[in-house]
């Protein structure tokens, strides 16, 4: 835990060090838009963290500008661009850990409105844009230049980038802390309602949240030792996915350690933990195993945040699964009995309860049970039917300072004014540029479809580079702009390229353009690859043919069940443009490999039944009995950890969240208590073949056996022994 805290501390303040916020640079070099940056940054200066802001100056009477205020405006700008901002102090990072931001930005003049309603400046600051330290430097910033133009009747706004960024992160401050508050509550009440004690309420989260943040920490480490770049959101993912899992995996050793504590009171409270985790921890390891080796093979993707993003998670599940089979025993053997104070359950026989009940129907009418499920999983999957990618990146927040700004200048301008779209030209040799065919290209793209305006060629000292700003009548960050890039822009740029030049377009759309080839091609790539290694971690632990195909159909079925219903949800009933183009490879990784965590104890304790005496159809009422509450529990759990991302104001994040959370819970209530259970009961124990589970006399009866119950199917042969003695 010492550890862990060390690992925590460290990795918040070093985090924004190891992180990379501008996506091209995930891009590799072969795509159109990389090349364009290293051009911009090899032959103008550009450097990869460099943030535009777009800056709006107008009068505060809405008058149009006269001449005197377009020479205050640009005196005020000039002033501006010498004047070194200091990043302020905050408590939140050491001084010596904490990123240095403070610059002098780098203000240049823009384009004005035609009427002279307003004229228009960009600004440039070099730094994460993910980092509160650089957002801190914009503030800063902001906040000069509004009271330096306020001295002469002028106001300003801001939009683009780092605008965005900073305005949207300030309107979901209180929501995040809300969804976050509301998350620990859920599973503190969860955990409550599960075991009535304090300490199982508390201690769970308490050491799940230090294993999380010892993990985030160890992967910024590893990533600033290696030069590796992580994307903004992976700290955050592992984050929400530790905390599931870990908790998951602590209430799995909790619920076992609880029923052997009650069946067996005369055995010391250390010795059971020890028992407990050898039986359980074999789950837990197959079970993140498969998680790891889904995640992992993300490293192959050609998309550098997927390549980095899959290694990162599995090695911080590799964290979890060192403190599950470590941290978690411990803390059971060291609290023993105490841990479920001041409940009584450890003095009295367990009810049967829903979950004994709801064993006993899968386990009388399994055709029926393994029906319903089925086609409850088919009809959601339906949803997939006319499914579209969307690969818009707005943050959701459209009443912010920085949309209206946006807003404003796009209903005088071409929407591209404040993030255009770049064409770089470079000579082949090294030589000066053919300068007529430059020209020649810019006008070819005056006259292009979507192109509102064309800046003049921008040439390098050298010679040998040509910049030309392209913008776009459309958003650059909409479906069209990317559309118009992929298409018209770059056929034009490749018909009309001075011979014996390269050409390559960037900027935010063609960006996006190219990331959404590179994503479909990964996912044809990671899909079959990652099953392929879940399937044989499968067949490793189950020592069977058959058991592992009957998860894998299951979890597949899942998979297609969340993913169609969240089409559903966001394209067809709330009116999207579709589902988030992450959403199909987060779903994958997450409902698939989770899932299969579920499905993976069901199993375990369906097999172990069935060493027992009885039929094959009394050991699964048996498992579902015993394991149903605690996957039931820990299902929650998770969609509530996952489910905190639904209420977030950006449409990506809500289908994240809502998408990930209903996956969870179908693979909790739907495929492991009902679906798996019931094919088991089906198959009897050819399910396992070919090591099948023999019936032992000598073998030791299920803990609850012990305590027989009247009617409990361990007590006497139940009606569906008589049905089939498989």
């Amino acid at each position: 835990m010492l550890l862990g805290i060390v690992l925590t501390v460290a990795g918040q303040a070093l985090m924004y060090r190891a992180t990379e916020s501008q996506l091209g640079d995930f891009l590799p070099e072969t795509y159109d838009s990389a090349a364009a940056l290293k051009t911009a940054e090899e032959k103008f200066g550009i450097k990869p963290d460099a943030n535009a802001v777009t800056m709006l100056v107008k009068r505060a009477d809405g008058k149009p500008l006269d001449p005197a205020d377009q020479q205050h405006a640009q005196a005020a700008a000039t002033a501006l661009g010498t004047q070194r901002i200091t990043m302020p102090k905050t408590e939140d990072n050491p001084d010596f850990l904490a990123e240095n931001y403070s610059q002098t930005p780098k203000v240049t003049p823009g384009t004005t409105e035609p009427h002279q309603a307003f004229t228009l400046f960009s600004v440039a600051l070099t730094g994460n844009s993910t980092d509160p330290g650089l957002q801190n430097v914009f503030k800063e910033f902001r906040e000069a230049a509004s009271a330096r133009y306020a001295q002469d009747g002028l106001r300003t706004g801001f939009a683009g980038g780092l605008a965005d960024l900073v305005d949207s992160s300030e309107a979901e401050e209180t929501t995040g802390a809300v969804a976050g508050a509301l998350t620990v509550a859920l599973i503190v009440l969860l955990n409550v309602l599960a075991f009535r004690s304090v300490l199982a309420a508390l201690l769970p989260l308490l050491a799940v949240t230090i294993v999380g943040g010892a993990a985030a920490g160890a992967v910024v480490g590893a990533a600033l030792l290696t030069g590796i770049r992580l994307d903004p959101s992976t700290p955050q993912l592992i984050s929400v996915v530790l905390l599931g899992i870990g908790i998951d995996y602590f209430l799995f050793l909790l619920f076992r350690f609880r029923e052997s504590l009650r069946a067996q009171p005369e055995r010391g409270a250390r010795e059971i933990a020890g028992e407990v985790t050898g039986r359980v921890g074999s789950a837990i390891t197959s079970a993140a195993l498969t998680i790891v080796a889904a995640f992992a093979t993300l490293g192959v993707a050609s998309f550098g945040q997927f390549r980095v993003l899959g290694p990162a998670i599995a090695v911080s599940v590799l964290v979890m699964l060192l403190a599950s089979l470590t941290l978690m025993p411990a803390l059971l053997a060291v609290t023993g009995r105490a841990m479920f104070w001041p409940s009584r359950a450890l003095k009295r026989a367990p009810r049967q309860g829903s979950a004994g009940r709801f064993g006993d129907v899968v386990a009388r009418r399994p055709l029926a049970v393994a029906l319903g499920s089925v086609i409850l999983l088919g009809a959601l999957a339906a949803g997939t039917v006319g499914m579209k990618m969307d690969y818009s990146t707005g943050s959701g927040s459209g009443d912010t300072p920085a949309a209206a700004t946006a807003a404003e200048i796009s209903r005088a301008l071409p929407a591209g004014v404040s993030d255009p779209t770049d064409v770089y030209v470079t000579s082949g040799d090294g030589t000066a540029l053919d300068r007529p065919g430059v020209d020649a290209l810019a006008t070819a793209l005056t006259r292009t479809q979507g192109v509102g305006q064309v800046s003049p060629v921008l040439y390098n000292p050298a010679g040998d580079a040509a910049h030309i700003g392209v913008y776009l009548t459309a958003d650059p960050q909409s479906q069209k702009a990317r559309d118009l890039v992929s298409g018209p822009v770059r056929a034009t740029v490749a018909q009309h390229t001075p011979a014996g030049a390269e050409a390559h377009v960037g900027g935010t759309a063609a960006i996006f353009a190219d990331i959404s080839a590179a994503v479909t091609a990964d996912l044809e790539l990671v899909f079959p690859i990652a099953a392929v290694l879940i399937a044989l971690i499968l067949l490793i632990l189950l020592r069977s043919v058959l058991a592992p195909a009957v998860l894998m159909v299951s979890v597949g079925l899942g998979f297609a069940a969340t993913l169609g219903a969240s089409t559903l949800v966001f394209q067809h009933l709330r009116g999207q443009a579709g589902v988030n183009f992450t959403l199909p490879l987060v779903l994958f990784l997450f409902v698939v490999a989770l899932g299969t965590d579920y499905n993976i104890l069901m199993s375990d304790r369906i097999r172990e039944e069935m060493e027992r005496p009885g039929s094959a159809r009394s050991a699964v009422a048996r498992a579902v009995r015993h394991t149903a509450p605690a996957i039931a529990t820990a299902g929650l759990v998770l969609a509530g950890s996952f489910g905190s991302l639904a209420v977030n104001p950006a449409p990506s994040t809500q289908q994240i969240g809502f998408a990930t959370a209903l996956g969870i819970v179908l693979s909790a209530f739907v495929l492991s208590s009902a679906l798996v259970p019931a094919l088991a009961a089906l198959l009897g124990r050819s399910l396992w073949w070919p090591v099948r589970p023999h019936r032992s006399p000598a073998k030791k009866p299920s803990p609850y056996d012990r305590r027989p119950q009247p009617d409990d199917p361990g007590e006497a042969p139940a009606p569906y022994d008589r049905i089939s003695t498989n």
